[in-house]
């Protein structure tokens, strides 16, 4: 989770074979610093890269076939029922 400085919670959710999905109070910075407008507490952040309203998405990803599916990665447990290594 990430965090503004009031403390309220935004969450920051890869979608299947799309955007970044932010939900959540965020300011969004660009490269030199300038504060970018964040009409929603709710946004989508291209991943693709053919969005034509960048850093937003608009869809582009369904038209050129963007793919990408992200998981976090779960630690495997042991026989025992303990987390580590179980190989």
């Amino acid at each position: 989770m990430a965090y503004r400085e009031d403390n309220e919670r935004c969450s920051i959710q890869p979608s299947d074979n799309g955007p970044l999905l932010i939900r959540g109070p965020v300011k969004l910075i660009d490269p030199e610093g300038n504060e970018l407008e964040v009409k929603s507490k709710n946004i989508a952040l291209c991943r693709c890269g053919a969005s034509a309203d960048k850093p937003f998405c608009d869809g582009s990803h369904k038209r050129i076939g963007f793919q990408s599916v992200v998981r976090a990665q779960v630690p495997a447990l042991t026989p025992g029922g303990t987390v580590g290594d179980a190989g």
